[in-house]
């Protein structure tokens, strides 16, 4: 099918969903979030993932982000992912056609989560949703998040769905990763899921990221995995060295939040105001903050970005 040729970039942000003061939905923020991200190097944005609060946002919520991002992009040549998976194959078959209908690009499908399905149940479920458009669709594998792992068997056998094009991997399990790429067609596209592993994804063959950190530092990361792909090893590895802080950062292990709290707060520190976040989600504590604002510290910010000397 035609659609399945579309081309993602190597460098995709999962997007945060910026609310108001009143924790509603900033959808004018969010386009200018999106056609930031864009100018900056993004080469799709990824509309109600993980990043984006999607187990919080309403059905309506996401609809109209996804409406809107489509609108707010047109003309740049940027790519509009819809985060449609969810942990009900019926639900997520519906909200991917009404999505399909308001001319997003693809679709990002998670491993469906508290169900804790088998590998076979997963296979239908991604197969299901997929037969019901003819539009490119993005596995997305989080056991961290999902409990369930989706292994590499099961992805070569999705492999084989003609418009399943690819998987967003952010188990960290590299030698599952590398079965993933040694197993799967040669037009079957892998992006890291977790910014930390970038650099030794694309080493292995695989294509480039679903980042976090692009909110903050896209030239940079899209200029790694650039010199990486061209065999320039050498500085791809210095360039991986020097963001490892900020990737660490964004998630960080001993703070008592998840994701996307610090790039939320990070964003809120840097003068582009995206809110806060909706329960069960709760902010960055403030000790986290400053941990968080020394490392921004070290780093030039893209373009729209400037850090201001009051934490947000």
């Amino acid at each position: 099918m035609a659609s399945t040729t579309i081309d993602f970039g190597r460098l995709i942000t999962a997007m945060v969903t910026p609310y108001d003061r009143e924790g509603r939905v900033d959808y004018a923020q969010a386009v200018r979030l999106a056609r930031a991200l864009v100018e900056n190097g993004t080469d799709s944005v990824v509309v109600s993932g993980t990043t984006g609060e999607s187990p919080c946002l309403s059905e309506e919520e996401k609809l109209t982000l996804f409406r809107e991002i489509v609108q707010g992009l047109r003309g740049t040549g940027a790519k509009v992912i819809a985060g449609t998976g969810t942990y009900n194959t019926q639900e997520s078959i519906e909200l991917t056609e009404k999505a399909d209908r308001l001319g997003v690009d693809g679709f990002l499908l998670v491993v469906p989560y508290y169900n804790n399905p088998p590998q076979e149940g997963l296979y239908r479920h991604f197969k299901a949703i997929a037969a019901c458009t003819d539009k490119p669709c993005i596995l997305y594998n989080v056991p961290s998040r999902t409990v369930r792992n989706m292994e590499a068997a099961t992805v070569a056998r999705l492999a084989e769905v003609p418009n399943i094009v690819g998987v967003k991997e952010a188990s960290g399990n590299l030698d599952q990763i590398a079965e993933i790429i040694r197993t799967t067609p040669p037009g079957f596209r892998v992006w890291s899921g977790n910014d930390a592993d970038t650099f030794n994804i694309v080493c292995l063959g695989g294509y480039g990221v679903v980042s976090v950190a692009s909110h903050l530092i896209g030239r940079q990361i899209k200029e790694m995995i650039q010199r990486a792909v061209a065999g320039d090893l050498q500085t791809a590895a210095r360039m991986h060295l020097e963001q490892l802080p900020l990737a660490r950062a964004l998630f960080p292990p001993v703070a008592p939040v998840a994701s996307p709290s610090a790039i939320k707060a990070a964003l809120n520190m840097c003068g582009f105001y995206v809110g806060g976040l909706r329960l069960p989600l709760i902010e960055l504590p403030e000790a986290a903050q400053a941990s968080l604002r020394r490392v921004l510290e070290g780093y030039q910010l893209d373009s729209y970005l400037s850090l201001r000397q009051a934490v947000a």
